[in-house]
């Protein structure tokens, strides 16, 4: 009987058949759950390029408009999806505008103001004081949007904003700011019309070429150049805010915070208080002084003159700063004879690591004349007067320490150097964070020279003189106009 040969080799063929099939279906619908999606990822950034191409075109073509090179200017949008519209009435004014204000830091309500400052809105309780100045402009935009891609146009730049919420300057805004003079013509975009499609889109933009001018004013005695005013905060709300800031940011001599919960952009920047010689008042002011500087401190004398019979007299008079948790003052005293003044210098940092540094005067101003014509020459920048230490140790001389700035030397109790040296150093310190007031203060007058008591001063005839190197980016000119600009799409 003859065996049956069996053969496994038609089974192997479609084993493999089936593997190769059941291959072929795993790599189409890895293709199709993976590749897929990023084909059409890569295909929407590049719809968004295309647009964002398509904005910085517009961008140039509407400064032309805004600058009366041009009465209107189209450019056309290719659309591949998404939706493009004109955010440029009332309710979307609410979203995009921007609020310029002045303010004196030596105002009574100011320090209430200081405390929420960098916030939407943080202005308003504060508008009726003669010391803040506040004016606004409406921007509006115009913006393509594509599920969560948007791009616009803005305050005369392009921006991009991510699903992550993370948004991008494309094209810089008219925003332009020197260190010295901030120049901020403001478009603002009227208009309220929407399309959504694939076909191609013209944007039209037209102007009567007559910008409003905000500042300066000249019937508004509070907007006038130079300012007068200490600070100049804007806020700039809008949905591209961080961009805002981070352009900002960018700029030499500024810098911005992002109020995140109010989609708003901050920036502040500082005035450089007027210098020279000018009467005597119970305060002034001092602006931020160059920190670089070894020596920012040019001149800061006080030629003081008596106010009556008693002659230049003073008991306890004090010349005080203060910026947060530090205080600098300068005392007066009439001392250890009848023509001589003795000054000592307190410096106190309440913050952690701080203390108090005094110093005692081995010097004397001295006093010339008699009576109601008494006067002394009070150079606080002078190379020859001697303080001694009297404090077993200081802080505020290592940089080093979150309280202290250099130059890196080690005081005890005893050691001597000048009234320069520690006027130089201590105005860098109580001006780190921005202008300051001096008061002038004597005991029985309640801060106020001219109200009896026992101030010897005479105000009329005493002068101030004072002259030093400001922080760089202290804005002195502000030309601030709103250029209206219609939109429409067809």
């Amino acid at each position: 009987m003859k065996k049956l040969i069996r053969s496994e080799k038609a089974v192997s063929s479609v084993v493999g058949m089936i593997m190769l099939l059941a291959l072929t279906i795993t790599s189409v619908s890895m293709i199709f759950l993976y590749g897929v999606p990023t084909i059409y990822e890569m295909q929407d950034m590049a719809n968004a390029q295309k647009v964002e191409q398509a904005f910085t075109i517009f961008d140039s073509r509407t400064s032309k408009v805004a600058l009366g090179e041009s009465p209107s200017q189209s450019t056309s949008f290719s659309m591949t999806g998404g939706d493009i519209k004109v955010n440029g009435d009332n309710q979307s004014y609410e979203e995009s505008q921007i609020v310029i204000i002045s303010v004196d830091i030596d105002a009574s309500w100011y320090d209430a103001f200081k405390q929420n400052k960098d916030k939407w809105r943080s202005w308003e309780d504060y508008t009726s004081n003669p010391e803040m100045n506040e004016f606004n402009a409406s921007m509006g935009s115009i913006v393509y949007s594509d599920k969560d891609r948007v791009i616009g146009y803005e305050g005369g730049g392009v921006w991009s904003k991510y699903p992550n919420g993370k948004s991008v300057m494309i094209s810089p805004p008219e925003f332009h700011y020197n260190g010295e003079t901030l120049t901020l013509p403001i478009m603002s975009i009227e208009g309220n019309t929407a399309y959504d499609g694939r076909s191609d889109v013209d944007i039209t933009v037209s102007s009567d070429n007559m910008p409003t001018i905000l500042y300066p004013d000249p019937l508004d005695s509070r907007r006038t150049n130079p300012l007068t005013s200490d600070k100049v905060i804007i806020y700039i709300k809008s949905e591209f805010y961080n961009a805002w800031a981070d352009y900002a940011n960018s700029l030499a001599y500024a810098s911005a915070t992002a109020d995140t919960v109010n989609q708003t952009a901050v920036v502040e920047l500082e005035v450089i208080p007027a210098m020279g010689k000018d009467t005597l008042k119970q305060a002034f002011k001092i602006g931020a002084v160059n920190q670089s500087s070894p020596a920012p401190i040019y001149n800061f004398s006080l030629d003081l003159e008596a106010r009556g019979n008693a002659g230049l007299n003073p008991s306890n008079y004090k010349i005080t700063a203060s910026s947060g948790t530090r205080t600098l003052t300068y005392t007066l005293a009439k001392k250890g004879g009848a023509d001589q003044l003795k000054m000592d210098i307190i410096y106190e940092d309440t913050a952690p690591g701080g203390g108090v540094e005094t110093w005692d005067g081995q010097d004397v101003f001295t006093i010339s004349g008699s009576h109601d014509d008494e006067a002394s020459s009070v150079d606080i920048l002078s190379h020859t007067f001697t303080f001694e230490y009297d404090e077993s140790s200081d802080f505020s001389w290592d940089d080093s320490s979150s309280v202290g700035i250099a130059p890196n030397i080690t005081y005890t109790s005893g050691d001597t150097t000048s009234l320069y040296n520690l006027t130089q150093h201590y105005m860098k310190l109580i001006t780190m964070d921005g202008s300051v007031v001096f008061n002038l203060n004597h005991p029985g007058t309640g801060g106020h020279g001219h109200g009896g008591g026992s101030d010897p001063v005479d105000y009329d005839e005493s002068t101030l003189t004072l002259y030093y190197d400001g922080m760089p980016g202290s804005i002195t000119y502000l030309h601030i106009s709103r250029n209206d600009l219609t939109a429409t799409l067809k």
